[in-house]
């Protein structure tokens, strides 16, 4: 009598059961999938929101779990006993678990705390310049595609691959969005991707915060495959409009008003400072280290966690090392202590929406910002103390709700602006597919030049008194 292989399934808060594949299976209980369970989703948001403490592992599950769903709405999918049974070879078996791959690894790379220090990484660019770094900016996404093709020894992600038969190469690019096909990188990478259809919902549950929240099955149940020019691509029914809307409405409210809110922010902004701080004084791992560490010694990479973070300022902060540097040590205090720095109020930093196509409105506010942060760093300098310090967090990103047609006419890689991968594209009910932001009913056709431009600026207590002394604030 033939056993039935063993089911391999996680029960998921938002979802429920998933089953997963013996090849996913394997590549989870690598110590580089095993790392996402020590890395909070959303940095030092718990902070704030004491719910916030749900890891990258389940997110990345989740945005497997919405790519196969939203495979199987295009009807891309192959049935779940081919899916499942290690046997069964074909393309289309290929295309499915490669995209669900995918998915899973998206954030293989991640940083501590998620985004929190990785940008700290980015402005340092150990090896930006390097042969190594090929010009690539040390982000997650790249660290992420050198675990996926650089890891062919027992237990890697590459040698796992190939034993079941999967180009690494392709994982790494569908990973980074540039596969061939254009309904792929979509599912992906887009507006409406599986990605931000679980972030939006997981961290909403977890933060309690319900900005986030949409009609995901409404959203999913109307998935359509359109063609253009030749190329399947990813379209959503005209009768789902006002779900696409609130989904992209959604994440605009929960980036402003939770990620990149004052309150939000900071604690995240301060760890940051130190983050950079530490790697310019050899402190912490460099990614060069990294990618040493992921080719050689894949338990050391392990230990590229949260936990390693808190250590290290803890750490440094006990044994004297910032002693020489009063800033960098109260910055620590405050992040060890969850002693919240305070926010500086004025004309130039204050929250404002703006338009996409308006660069030298743009230009002049970011301006006037940046002369403002110099006026109070000088008046510091000159009547201040070391503990009367600042840490600027200027927007990298803006939060939009969509590309506007303008911008996308200026970074478009095709002639056809239905084959860019990031616009959402509607089905009308004639057939036609038009850009979202072109659809004459949507709010979006309305809203799509819009921005939220959100400036911080945090200091010491003392400093605030300072600076109120000075007439800097509103």
């Amino acid at each position: 009598m033939e056993v039935a292989p063993k089911q391999r399934i996680v029960f998921d808060p938002l979802y429920g059961f998933i089953l997963l594949t013996n090849l996913e299976w394997d590549i989870i209980h690598t110590p580089f999938y095993q790392r996402l369970r020590w890395i909070k989703q959303l940095g030092f948001t718990f902070y704030t929101f004491p719910g916030a403490e749900h890891s990258r592992y389940g997110h990345s599950i989740g945005v497997m779990f919405n790519a196969h769903k939203i495979l199987q709405k295009l009807k891309r999918a192959v049935p779940e006993e081919d899916l499942f049974d290690d046997k069964v070879q074909s393309v289309e078996k290929a295309f499915h678990q490669s995209i669900r791959l995918a998915a899973l690894l998206h954030d293989l790379g991640t940083f501590m705390f998620s985004h929190t220090t990785e940008m700290a990484y980015i402005r340092y660019g150990d090896t930006t310049h390097e042969k190594n770094g090929k010009g690539h900016p040390d982000d997650h996404e790249h660290l992420g595609s050198y675990i996926i093709k650089n890891t062919d020894y027992d237990g890697g992600v590459t040698f796992i691959l190939k034993k079941y038969r999967l180009d690494p190469q392709k994982i790494s690019n569908l990973v980074k969005g540039i596969d061939p096909s254009v309904l792929a990188n979509q599912i992906l990478h887009s507006e409406v991707d599986c990605d931000r259809m679980d972030y939006l919902l997981r961290d909403a549950h977890y933060s309690g915060i319900k900005y986030g929240t949409y009609d995901r099955d409404y959203l999913l149940h109307h998935f359509r495959v359109a063609t253009v020019n030749g190329q399947e691509i990813v379209a959503i029914n005209h009768n789902a409009l006002h779900a696409v809307e609130d989904f992209l409405m959604a994440r605009f409210a929960w980036y402003s008003q939770v990620v990149r809110s004052a309150r939000g922010a900071r604690f995240d902004a301060i760890a940051e400072e130190l983050c950079f701080y530490m790697l310019e004084k050899g402190k912490i791992y460099t990614y060069s280290q990294l990618m040493e560490m992921i080719q050689h010694d894949p338990h050391k990479f392990y230990t590229f966690n949260d936990q390693y973070f808190m250590q290290q300022v803890h750490h440094h902060y006990t044994s004297g090392s910032f002693d020489k540097n009063p800033r960098i040590k109260d910055i620590a205090h405050c992040l060890l202590f969850a002693k919240a720095p305070r926010t500086i109020r004025c004309e130039e930093f204050k929250q404002r929406i703006l338009s996409q196509d308006e660069d030298s409105v743009y230009e002049k506010i970011v301006r006037q910002a940046e002369n403002k942060v110099k006026e109070i760093q000088k008046i510091l300098k000159e009547k201040g103390t070391p503990l009367d310090w600042i840490v600027v967090d200027l927007p990298k990103k803006n939060i939009v709700f969509v590309k506007s047609r303008k911008k996308l006419v200026k970074s478009k890689t095709n002639e056809n602006l239905l084959l860019e991968r990031d616009p959402a594209k509607i089905l009308m009910d004639n057939g036609d597919v038009k850009l979202l932001s072109d659809v004459e009913n949507s709010i979006i056709s309305d809203l799509q030049t819009k921005f939220n431009f959100v400036p911080n600026v945090y200091c010491s207590d003392s400093a605030y008194e300072l600076l109120e002394r000075e007439g800097m604030m509103v």
